[in-house]
C-alpha cells in the first residue's frame, strides 16, 4: 500500500473515532453551540429594539438587528465549537491513547488529521443549527445569489478549518483538558470585541483598532456582505489572509508539538 493510500485510510478511520466519541458524549458540542444560540436570542429579543435603533439611525426595527447579528453568531458558533477540538486533542494527548497509537503502524498524522476533519464537520452542523435558530426568529437572506452562497459556505470551512488547526495547537500545549479550554478562550472572546454586534466605527477610538485588526472582523464583513449585500472592500481579502494564515501557522505549530517525541 502506498503512503498515500496509508495515510488515507487511517485518517479515516480517525475520523471515524472522533465521530463517534462525539456522538456518544454530545455534552461539550451542546454546552459549546448553547453559547451562540443564547446571545442570538439575547441580543435579539432583549437588545434587539435598542441595538436596532442605533445602527439604523433612530428606526426600532429587530429585522434590521437580526439580519447584521447573525453572520457574526455563525462565526462565532466556528469559535466555540473548536474549543471542544482543544479539549479532545488534550485528552488523547495524556490519557496514553497517544503513546499506544506511537506503536503502531499507522500513518503518525492521520491522529490530527482525524481531528481536523470531524471538528470541521462538527463545526458546520453547529453553523446550520444556529442559522435554523436565526431563520426561525425572522433572518432572511433573499438578495443572496447562489455564486454567494457557496462563497459564503466556502468561508465558513475555510474558517473552520483555520481555527481548528490553532485549537488542535492549543490542545498539544495543554497539560489537561481544564487548561485546553482556557487556552482556547479567545475563540469565544475574539467575536464578542469584533464587529459581530456593533458597527466598529461605532466603537470608542482608542477600541476601534483592536477590534478592526483582528482575525473576526474582516470575515464577518465578508459573510455579512455576501448575505446581505452589503459592502465588502478590502475585507474579502484580508479574511482569505488570516484563514490561509492561522491554518499553516497551526499546522505547523501542532505537527511541530505533536512529532517531538515525549519526555
Amino acid at each position: 500500500m502506498s503512503s498515500l493510500s496509508l495515510a488515507v485510510r487511517d485518517s479515516s478511520t480517525m475520523l471515524r473515532r472522533n465521530l463517534l466519541h462525539a456522538r456518544r458524549y454530545p455534552s461539550l458540542t451542546l454546552n459549546l453551540l448553547l453559547t451562540p444560540v443564547m446571545l442570538l436570542l439575547l441580543f435579539v429579543y432583549v437588545f434587539g429594539d435598542v441595538m436596532s435603533a442605533g445602527i439604523a439611525g433612530g428606526g426600532a426595527d429587530r429585522s434590521d438587528y437580526i439580519a447584521y447579528l447573525v453572520p457574526g453568531l455563525l462565526l462565532m458558533t466556528i469559535g466555540s465549537t473548536t474549543i471542544g477540538t482543544a479539549v479532545s486533542v488534550s485528552m488523547d494527548m495524556t490519557e496514553g491513547i497517544i503513546a499506544r497509537f506511537r506503536t503502531m503502524a499507522i500513518h503518525r498524522g492521520s491522529v490530527l488529521i482525524g481531528h481536523v476533519i470531524g471538528s470541521v464537520l462538527q463545526s458546520v452542523m453547529s453553523v446550520v443549527l444556529v442559522g435554523a435558530v436565526a431563520v426561525a426568529i425572522g433572518f432572511r437572506s433573499t438578495d443572496a445569489t447562489a455564486l454567494e452562497w457557496l462563497a459564503a459556505f466556502g468561508l465558513l470551512v475555510l474558517f473552520a478549518t483555520a481555527l481548528t488547526w490553532i485549537a488542535v495547537g492549543m490542545g498539544l500545549i495543554s497539560p489537561n483538558a481544564e487548561a485546553a479550554g482556557n487556552n482556547a478562550m479567545p475563540m469565544i472572546l475574539l467575536p464578542l470585541l469584533s464587529s459581530a454586534f456593533v458597527p466598529v466605527d461605532a466603537m470608542p477610538g482608542w477600541f476601534q483598532p483592536v477590534a478592526e485588526y483582528q482575525p473576526f472582523t474582516p470575515a464577518i464583513e465578508t459573510l455579512r456582505g455576501l448575505l446581505l449585500g452589503s459592502e465588502i472592500g478590502h475585507n474579502g481579502w484580508l479574511a482569505v489572509a488570516w484563514c490561509l494564515g492561522l491554518a499553516v501557522l497551526g499546522y505547523f505549530w501542532s505537527a511541530a508539538k505533536f512529532n517531538r517525541d515525549p519526555k
